[in-house]
């Protein structure tokens, strides 16, 4: 790239030079260069740059002392051929147009640029500055004999060409080069293009692999300014999509065996199973021979504009290789007429218009020389007579079935002509130039065509729009081709897809799936990842040290999921949802609570009915026999209250079960705790009333049961449960109980419980129940040796000293059971507490009720008394 430039202000500084050194009133050539080319008068001439030979192999060498010697060109291409003469047939039929450019006519000038750069700024430079050896009064400060060139169709040549022309604003425009940079209106003012620029080609490549999933491929480009700035934008489109390069590599120039065999060795090995090429024909082809000796199959290849419609690959030798490639192609057009131009064409005695004859010479292997000329294998050629029928020949010269390059020639010229025609059509006063000024035609500067250029914008006789941005290029449209096999074994071309971008929707890819020829055993889109998608519920991993295609699929974790393929991050689930076993969806969580249903449910409802029966049952019997003495003796009333407390104790559990309502959760803890303080201020009545009688019983305590008449009892058991009905009370007035849904416990569930709203609250619920119990269990356990015949201190101590046990083994227990486990442990403890009093304190009873009536009377318990004294 660097020669390049250095050839282009090398050459650059010699055209100035050359104008400076002119003498006053006379301008001289100071060169003569020998090009082949076609030529044909008229009143304004535009230039023409085409590629319609190749140069050979060997070059002439440079010895630095005398000027080097122009390149023998031998190989001939006819679509080359059939571009230039594309642009003969345009001027004429503009000619021929009465309603554009009127009362002119237009000429031509074209040159082979042999594919050398050296010959194509040659042909720049006979354009610009003519070929008269002298030219007078003009002061070589005058336009240049051609208002503009059409061409050059290669990017580098195109570079080099248009950073001198801008210099003098002369308008260049090009219906092949296709490079990005050549869209930099401050390195290249006065350069157009039929032909969308390569950021484009490249975009709609990305969007096709995007389209098929090819994330992973591999990329080959030719070595020039076309293959080198098409693969830069390339690498920053895959980039900008997350996709990877699997490998890069250059095509070389001079056909380097051991470079391409170093690229067929990266092709086998990759897993890339798709091949991006930007290169022309002519410098794939040794790769391509290469491709069919070593039988390598199985790839997808995508080819840029440049080779994808060329005839060279569509041979039934390349056919198992290359069926099945995809390629983006100029926009196919129709030219009305070209194809009987193209066979009335004849060569003539000009030598101007030799280019004619070496065609002449190539299509039908004949030699315009009447001594015959010899071959490379001595075979003498026919003489050609200038007659021969082009009818009978069968070339790509002939076939207008596929105008790409060739239309985009034909839109050049148009947009040439009518730049000039809009230039003529300027009125004096109106113009667009300094003082409202118009062009003067017969003084042209190519600035004022540059201008018109700019603006111009009509449309084809095929219908297609015409019209240039602010960087000169055209509107970017495009044909997707896919090579499929034809019935003689070759390759034909058919159109799968198109793809255009407008201002308002943007770029717009549509593809006919069903048209595509797969080339693969399952006639299937081949793959081509790095690594596997990542499905739904797992995301991406990069492995350090490898392209950030290649990855490893990572489970989410517990509450996260991803809900499309391929996700970089896992998502967390809100705060009431869970993610799925499959990782892919939230789903609510599972609210967890001590229900009715559940096995522990259902285990402690019915020890608390089993209890609430017991108690009636046990009511029932002191009901029946509470004249008898053993009834009579404990206090029935007390007994018959105590009982009714047990029986609120045991209902109060069924509180305690179920999904957590305001209601339940108010009432399960008040309910709990009035119930246990009547329970237990019972008890402590019951207690000391046995102290009282014992007392009594002496004769310095004789008037000791006056303070526990029947009224104190019950006004004691009254008083002590309003005490805790007041804590209940403030307790629910001021910070309530409320439901809540706890997820601390376990992420995965949510805890349906009752939050206890004031601790300080429930504290003194408890520790009221626990003052009582510990004053009851004193004075029992004080009065537990007084000599009584049936020893009622002696079953409250041990009722007192089970209902702690189960109490104080409650806060532990409590404090480390998750969930609704912390629910159970609740209930176990009152169930515990309530069955230890209820079977400590009656179970002795109903027993000589039940089973030993004989001891249940006055005179069993007199002289029990009386042994006891």
């Amino acid at each position: 790239m660097w020669v390049i430039l250095y050839v282009c202000l090398f050459l650059s500084y010699n055209y100035i030079c050359v104008a400076l050194m002119a003498t006053s009133g006379t301008c001289k050539l100071q060169g003569h260069f020998t090009l082949n080319g076609m030529y044909q008068d008229g009143d304004l001439l535009i230039g023409g740059l085409f590629e319609i030979q190749r140069y050979l192999k060997v070059f002439p060498e440079l010895s630095f002392r005398t000027e080097p010697k122009i390149p023998r060109c031998e190989h001939f291409y006819m679509t080359s051929f059939q571009q230039a003469l594309t642009m003969v047939f345009a001027i004429n039929e503009i000619n021929y147009n009465p309603n554009l450019l009127p009362n002119m006519t237009l000429g031509y000038q074209i040159y082979d640029n042999c594919l050398r750069l050296g010959v194509a700024f040659r042909g720049a430079t006979a354009l610009v500055s003519g070929t008269e050896e002298t030219v007078s009064d003009l002061n070589c400060k005058g336009p240049p004999p051609v208002i503009g060139i059409i061409g050059d169709p290669g990017s580098t040549h195109s570079i080099a060409i248009s950073s001198v022309l801008g210099l003098f604003r002369l308008p260049m425009i090009s219906y092949y080069a296709t490079c990005s940079c050549l869209s930099d209106r401050k390195k290249y003012p006065s350069f157009f293009r039929t032909i969308p620029s390569d950021a484009f080609q490249v975009r709609v490549m990305v969007q096709i692999l995007k389209h098929f999933g090819w994330t992973w491929v591999g990329l080959i480009y030719s070595d020039n300014d076309y293959g080198i700035y098409a693969a830069q934008s390339f690498h920053q489109e895959m980039q900008l999509f997350g996709y990877c390069v699997a490998f890069s590599e250059i095509l070389p120039n001079d056909n380097n065996p051991i470079v391409i065999q170093r690229i067929m060795g990266m092709i086998q090995t990759s897993t890339a199973r798709v091949v991006v090429v930007f290169s022309a024909s002519s410098l794939l082809i040794p790769l391509m021979n290469e491709v069919v000796l070593q039988n390598i199959t199985g790839r997808q290849w995508i080819a840029s504009e440049a080779w994808a419609t060329s005839p060279v690959f569509r041979t039934p030798r390349f056919q198992p290789f290359l069926g099945g490639t995809m390629g983006i192609a100029i926009r196919r057009g129709e030219i009305e007429g070209l194809h009987d131009f193209l066979l009335r064409i004849r060569p003539n005695n000009d030598q101007r218009n030799d280019i004619v004859k070496i065609f002449w010479e190539n299509i039908f292997g004949c030699s315009f020389e009447t001594k015959g000329k010899r071959t490379d294998v001595e075979q003498v050629k026919k003489v050609c007579t200038g007659q021969e029928d082009l009818n009978t020949t069968n070339t790509p010269y002939t076939d207008v079935s596929g105008l790409r390059a060739s239309y985009n020639v034909y839109k050049a010229i148009f947009a040439l002509a009518h730049a000039l025609h809009d230039l003529m059509q300027c009125e004096e006063g109106r113009g667009p130039f300094s003082g409202n000024r118009c062009a003067d035609i017969t003084n042209l500067k190519p600035w004022q065509l540059v201008h018109y250029l700019q603006k111009v914008n009509f449309t084809t006789g095929f219908g297609d729009h015409v019209s240039f941005d602010k960087n000169g290029d055209a509107l970017s449209i495009y044909d997707v081709l896919n090579w499929q096999p034809s019935a003689d074994g070759s390759i034909k071309l058919h159109k799968v897809g198109v793809v255009n971008e407008g201002a308002a929707t943007g770029m717009v890819l549509t593809l006919d799936k069903d048209a595509f020829y797969w080339n693969f055993e399952k006639a299937k889109p081949p793959q081509s990842v790095c690594s596997e998608s990542c499905p739904p519920g797992t995301r991406r991993a990069t492995i350090k040290g490898f392209p950030v295609c290649c990855f490893d699929c990572l489970p989410c974790g517990d509450g996260e999921i991803s809900n499309t393929t391929d996700a970089i991050e896992c998502t967390t689930c809100p705060d009431e949802f869970w993610s799925n076993p499959d990782k892919d969806q939230c789903v609510p969580k599972e609210i967890e609570f001590l229900s009715y249903e559940d096995p522990l449910g259902i285990s402690l409802t019915t020890a608390s009915l089993l209890g609430t029966f017991i108690c009636a049952l046990v009511m029932i019997i002191f009901a029946l026999h509470r004249n008898t003495p053993i009834v009579r003796a404990n206090n029935s009333e007390l007994s018959f209250l105590l009982l009714l407390s047990l029986k609120l104790c045991f209902l109060c559990v069924l509180l305690f079960i179920g999904r957590p309502q305001l209601w339940t959760c108010q009432l399960r803890h008040a309910v709990f705790g009035i119930s246990f303080v009547l329970c237990i201020s019972s008890i402590l009545v019951k207690t000391m009333v046995v102290i009282a009688v014992f007392k009594s019983s002496r004769p310095e305590g004789k008037g000791a049961m006056k303070w526990f008449g029947a009224a104190q009892q019950r006004c004691t058991v009254l008083v002590l449960t309003a005490l805790q009905v007041v804590i209940c009370a403030v307790w629910l007035s001021t910070a309530s109980p409320t439901p809540y849904k706890n997820n601390q416990y376990t992420r995965s569930k949510i805890v349906y419980e009752c939050a206890v709203g004031s601790v300080v609250g429930f504290s003194m619920l408890l520790g009221y129940i626990g003052l009582l119990a510990a004053v009851s269990f004193l004075l029992a356990f004080l009065s537990r040796n007084l000599p009584d015949n049936f020893n009622e201190a002696k079953f409250i101590t041990f009722s007192m000293l089970i209902f702690c046990a189960v109490w104080i083994a409650f806060v532990p227990a409590y404090a480390s059971s998750p969930g609704k486990y912390a629910v159970a442990v609740e209930i176990f403890a009152i169930l515990a507490s309530s069955f230890g009093l209820l079977v400590a304190i009656f179970a002795p009873k109903c027993y000589i009720i039940l089973l030993h009536p004989e001891k249940n009377t006055k005179k069993a318990i007199m002289r029990r008394e009386a042994q006891n004294k």
